[in-house]
Parts: C-alpha cells; sequence; structure tokens
C-alpha cells in the first residue's frame, strides 16, 4: 500500500473509511479516518483497498458522498439473475462494470459495499462472490419474510400493550396468545429463567423479574390481581376437552339404555338429602324404612353416575385424569362436565332417579345385623341444608320422624366405632368463600347433629361397600389408616382439653392409605372400609361402584386388580395434587383476609410448639378456624388465649407476622 490508500475496516462491528499515512513497524499501518482519529492497522484488520489512485484526508468525505447514491441493494438483484445461471463468480471490480458500465475507485468501494452487505444473492469465495442458487435465493426470501412478519407482530403487539395500559380498548390477536403464554410460563417456572420472556419484559422498559411479569399481566387485565398461582402450577385442567363436552351433550340428549334393567322401586320411600345451600352435586340421599316385624332398616342412597358413562369412553378417561372434584374459594372445578354433574348424575329433589342403595339393618348396639346393596330407583322428597335439619332435629317435629330416627343411629354408630378404636378429633375447620368483587367470607363448621349424622351413615355405606368386597372377593379402592401411636394419657391429660390435646394428636395420625385388599381403618375404628358415596365428586369412589354393579348384576368386573392397582396409582397422585392446591389457595384467602383486616384484633389460642428454643409456635385464630405460625416474644403456655394482629402479611410470598396486644394495667 502507498501512502494516501483508501482503506476499508471495522471498528466494533462499524465500517470506517480512512487513508493510509505511513508505516508503523515491518507489517503495521497508521490510518487517519474520515473523523481526523488515527488508528494502527495489521494488514489482516483492512476490509478492503481502494487501488489506482491515493487521496488526501481532507477528501474522505468526498469520496464517500460519491458512493453513497449508487448504495441501492436492489441493483444486485439484476446482475445476480444475469450470474446465476452460469453461476459466474465475480470481483468487486467485474461487479462495478456489470452495475455501473466503470471501475473507477468510487464505483468498485460502492461494488464492495453491495456485495459485503448483501445476504441474498452472493456468497464471498476470497476475494470474489459466487451468486447463490435460485432455490437458496428464494429459500432466503422466505426466511427474510418470515423474520419481518414476525418483527411486525411483535411491534404491533407492543403497540396493542401500550394501548391497552394507556386505557385504549383492543383486541388481541391468536399471535399476542403466544407471547403472553410466554410471560405466565416465565411467572410459573421462574427457575428456567425464560430469556424470550425477559427480552419481552426489557422492550417494555420494565425489570426482567417475574414479579414485573406478574404485575403487567394483571395490568392488561390477562389475569386477575388474585391469579390462582398454585392452580395454574399444577396438572389439574381448569376447561374440558371439546370432545368431552360433545360426550356430555350426547348423553344429555339421548339417555343411554339402562344396563340394570331389574332396579329396584324404592320411589315410595321418603328420601332426604342434606347438604351446604350452595351444593349443587347431590350424590347422596337417607331414607328409613319401617319393616313388618318393627325393625328399622336405613338406607343410604347413592347416586349412580356410571350409568351414563363407559369404562375408558371420554367422560370416564377425564374423570380419572382430574381425580377429584376440586373445591377452591373462588368455586369448584368439578371432575364431570357440570351440565351432567348437577343434572342427570345428581339426586334432583322431585324426580326419579338412578342411585346405588344400601339397605341396613343395625342392631341394638349399632352393627350391623344385615344389608344389601341395590341398583335402585329413588325420588328425593327434600333438598335440606344443615341447617334445616338441625332445627327439625331441635324441634322434634311429628311429621318427619324419620331424621329423629336416622339421627338416633347414627349417635350409636359412633358409640360402636368409638368401643372399636375410633379416633375422634374435633379440630374448627374454615371454610373460605370469594364472594364478588373479591369480598372474602370465613366460616367456621362445627359439629352439629346434622354433620355427624350424615357423616356417620356416610362411613355406614362405606363399611357395607367393603364388607361386600371383602365377602365376594372384589378388588375395591379399600380405604385403611394404620393404627397410630396416641401420646400416653398422662400426657395427654396434662394438656388443656379441646383444640390443644387434638392438636397433639392428630399429629401422631398416618395418612390413610388406599388397596385392592381389605385393610383396618385404624381412625374409623372399621375393619374393612371402601368410600362410595361421592361417585360424582371421587374417582375412587366411581371406581367401586363399577365394580359392585357389576358384581350383582352377575356380570365380568370392568377392573382386573392389576389394572384396579394400577388405575389407582395414577388418581392418588392426581388426587393428592388436588388437596395442595385446595390447602394452598384456602391459605393464600385467608392471608388475604388477613391482611384486609390487619387492624382486628383476634383471639389466639396457642396450640403447640413448631420451634420451643425459638418461641415459634402454632397459633388457632379461633374465629376464623385458620391455623398459623407465630413468633412469641414473650414466654407463652400451651392453651394459653392471646390477642394478637397482625403486623405483616403478603399472600403471594405466603408470609405473616403477629405481633401480641399486651393489655395495659389502669393506674388510678
Amino acid at each position: 500500500m502507498d501512502k494516501g490508500t483508501i482503506i476499508e475496516f471495522r471498528l466494533q462491528g462499524e465500517r470506517r473509511i480512512a487513508i493510509c499515512d505511513r508505516p508503523e513497524g515491518k507489517k503495521h499501518w497508521i490510518v487517519i479516518d474520515e473523523r481526523g482519529q488515527s488508528h494502527t492497522l495489521h494488514p489482516r484488520e483492512i476490509a478492503y483497498q481502494v487501488k489506482g489512485c491515493t487521496f488526501k484526508q481532507s477528501e474522505i468525505k468526498d469520496f464517500i458522498k460519491q458512493v453513497e447514491p449508487l448504495l441501492d441493494p436492489d441493483s444486485l438483484e439484476v446482475a445476480w439473475e444475469l450470474l446465476v445461471e452460469d453461476g459466474e463468480m465475480v470481483t468487486c471490480e467485474e461487479m462495478a462494470q456489470l452495475l455501473f458500465s466503470d471501475t473507477s475507485p468510487h464505483l468498485c468501494y460502492a461494488a464492495h459495499c453491495l456485495l459485503d452487505e448483501d445476504k441474498l444473492y452472493f456468497k464471498q469465495k476470497g476475494d470474489s462472490y459466487e451468486p447463490r442458487p435460485a432455490a437458496k435465493v428464494a429459500e432466503i426470501k422466505h426466511q427474510q419474510s418470515a423474520a419481518q412478519s414476525k418483527q411486525r407482530e411483535q411491534e404491533e403487539f407492543l403497540s396493542r400493550i401500550q394501548g391497552k395500559l394507556n386505557g385504549v380498548a383492543v383486541e388481541w390477536q391468536d399471535s399476542d396468545r403466544n407471547r403472553l403464554d410466554v410471560l405466565e410460563k416465565y411467572i410459573l417456572n421462574p427457575e428456567n429463567a425464560f430469556r424470550v420472556a425477559q427480552e419481552l419484559l426489557a422492550l417494555l422498559e420494565r425489570q426482567q423479574t417475574p414479579q414485573a411479569a406478574l404485575d403487567l399481566l394483571v395490568e392488561l387485565g390477562w389475569w386477575s390481581p388474585h391469579e390462582n398461582l398454585f392452580l395454574r402450577r399444577s396438572q389439574i385442567p381448569i376447561q374440558f376437552r371439546r370432545e368431552v363436552l360433545e360426550l356430555a351433550q350426547q348423553r344429555l340428549n339421548f339417555i343411554p339404555l339402562d344396563s340394570d334393567k331389574n332396579r329396584l322401586d324404592l320411589t315410595h320411600l321418603k328420601v332426604y338429602t342434606i347438604d351446604d345451600e350452595s351444593t349443587q352435586e347431590i350424590d347422596d340421599g337417607l331414607s328409613l324404612e319401617t319393616l313388618d316385624d318393627g325393625r328399622e332398616r336405613v338406607w343410604i342412597h347413592i347416586a349412580d353416575p356410571t350409568r351414563l358413562i363407559v369404562p375408558g369412553d371420554e367422560l370416564d378417561l377425564e374423570a380419572r385424569r382430574r381425580s377429584t372434584t376440586l373445591y377452591l374459594p373462588t368455586g369448584m372445578i368439578p371432575m364431570f362436565p357440570p351440565e351432567l354433574a348437577t343434572g342427570p348424575m345428581s339426586l334432583v329433589e322431585g324426580q326419579i332417579c338412578p342411585a346405588l342403595s344400601f339397605g341396613v339393618i343395625l342392631d341394638e348396639i349399632g352393627s350391623i345385623q344385615e344389608y344389601s346393596i341395590h341398583a335402585s330407583l329413588i325420588k328425593p322428597t327434600y333438598r335440606l341444608t344443615y341447617e334445616d335439619v338441625n332445627e327439625m332435629l331441635e324441634l322434634g317435629i311429628q311429621g318427619e320422624s324419620e331424621i329423629e330416627a336416622i339421627a338416633k343411629w347414627a349417635k350409636q354408630r359412633g358409640r360402636l366405632r368409638q368401643s372399636q378404636g375410633s379416633i375422634t378429633i374435633h379440630m374448627p375447620e374454615a371454610v373460605i368463600k370469594v364472594c364478588k368483587d373479591d369480598e372474602i367470607a370465613i366460616e367456621v363448621l362445627e359439629d352439629s347433629r346434622s354433620r355427624l349424622l350424615v357423616a356417620e351413615m356416610m362411613i355406614l355405606a362405606g363399611e357395607v361397600g367393603g364388607r361386600y368386597g371383602q365377602t365376594h372377593q372384589i378388588p375395591l379402592p379399600f380405604r385403611g389408616q394404620p393404627q397410630p401411636e396416641l401420646p400416653p394419657d398422662e400426657e395427654l391429660s396434662l394438656l388443656p382439653p379441646g383444640p390443644v390435646r387434638f392438636c397433639a394428636m392428630r399429629r401422631c395420625m398416618p395418612r390413610s392409605e388406599m388397596s385392592i385388599t381389605p385393610v383396618r381403618h385404624a381412625g374409623l375404628g372399621l375393619e374393612t372400609y371402601s368410600q362410595v358415596t361421592s361417585p360424582i365428586r371421587r374417582y375412587s369412589d366411581l371406581l367401586a361402584h363399577f365394580q359392585i354393579k357389576a358384581h350383582l348384576r352377575g356380570e365380568q368386573l370392568p377392573f382386573s386388580a392389576q389394572t384396579l392397582q394400577e388405575t389407582m396409582q395414577s388418581v392418588i397422585s392426581t388426587a393428592q395434587e388436588a388437596t395442595l392446591v385446595e390447602r394452598q389457595t384456602n391459605r393464600y384467602w385467608g392471608l388475604e383476609y388477613l391482611r384486609r383486616h390487619s387492624q382486628k384484633s383476634w383471639q389466639a389460642l396457642v396450640l403447640r410448639w413448631i420451634r420451643e428454643h425459638d418461641n415459634l409456635g402454632l397459633i388457632l385464630l379461633e374465629e376464623l378456624g385458620l391455623e398459623l405460625i407465630m413468633r412469641f416474644n414473650r414466654q407463652v403456655e400451651l392453651g394459653e388465649q392471646i390477642n394478637v394482629q397482625v403486623s405483616h402479611a403478603d399472600p403471594r410470598q405466603d408470609v405473616i407476622h403477629f405481633r401480641e396486644l399486651i393489655e395495659q394495667a389502669v393506674v388510678s
């Protein structure tokens, strides 16, 4: 190179033009760019050299001005079309001749710039450029078009985001869903650090954190401020698949032929269904029949959804996937489509309903003397709430003596099970409901006579179902519980009676287990037990119905022992996940309720120690039935009642702190 030669080099990716000023050492040159800045370059760093003339530094700008009007990328397409057929390679000088019919220095440099920037028509090979095949150019054009379309989509998406944040009504596009899905996944699984989500947040000038993504979705109205993240993180489906809804509609339009043609007609019996007022899936009812010999037969009627489904069809498989109806403060997520679950599957007042009825005659101490199970027809007479039944029992209404008799048998059953070692733990149970406008209501359930009545009758049906399976060696979802190692009586007697003592017992209770063979249920005091009373809400109960009904008809069982075992394992896992989601969701809304009432004073009972040396214990807010952890600032005793107030609550972070309110003595 000579002094004054124009060269091109790159500085941090930016194209720079300079003139050679003087050599530096054996190989390097000192060059001066168009801005008057000097640079020391190795020959390898020089991208292009304008040959055949020299310039002064002051002439660089004029040279650039000559080149700029020539840089039309579309001009390369014409040259490519001329060269592609023969695949002819060209140098920058030859391209200048082809494009401009001249090889002047500024024209050669313009040709270099066009070829260097081109990513479509030509590919560099050494100092020459080869035309790409037509198929490759078409492929690159398609890729560029797709990239441009994606970029345009993103810009339009960001525009809609800004519009929505500014209060403008926007119509979300299908492509928006994918981008918002990325934000959702980033919130739900932040440990995976979704780069695309972070880039999107950066474009919106927001922090690249899951909390910022959550705040954005709430601001957009895409999620509610109290979006259930526990449910979204789970595998529990919220909506029903199209195939399931279509089959449900078919069942509604055309009730299939009943496989139980010889149902026992029990429509003459008075049937009471007893549930909470809000319950929509009515799956059990009770009757009392007085026999000719004066004995009384208790009937427990259970809804019969199996007449509408076939093992392995879409309704059955969907129920199996869900395993249970999910009861959340914000509403329930049913196991079956609501139109079926609350319609033909339920025991609807005043309608003739198919059922699976358990008839039981008890002896004077409450033991099962005789029992039978029938596919039946019933006609529910009254739909009652627990409060209705409590009032009826209290008033002793003469016309409804059946309720009083059933309550008497329920009480007898409770005594019998207690004599057989049942373990009763009465802890307050909070029912949290989120009403309109996210208003939160908390009710504490009491062990009323009506609730104990229904519970005992359901346990009785479960014992009958278990006995039937055991007697006929039918594989059923038997439920058992190992014998707990409770604290000695002398140790329990040192604890205050009530919740503190029950809490100590509850800690010792092992988890119940399911098996396809009978096993003792220590908590209930029964040698065999199979849940059969909620086939609309629990898939394990539905399995029991399939098996028992097939045996009653004398047909082959739909589930072999091995198949039932495998199915139960899947169902148990999903049901446990559902229970966890219910527990987490209830806790969230419980903390949110306390956050909103942070100025209120609550009476709390010290239940047990978590870490006594750290003064960390479990308290029970008696008015709400909520159990929460608190760190005490003084020595307290188990069973001590204290007044507390919320000092800090953050439901989203699962954090709550209390402070004790100490009454100051009044000095006269």
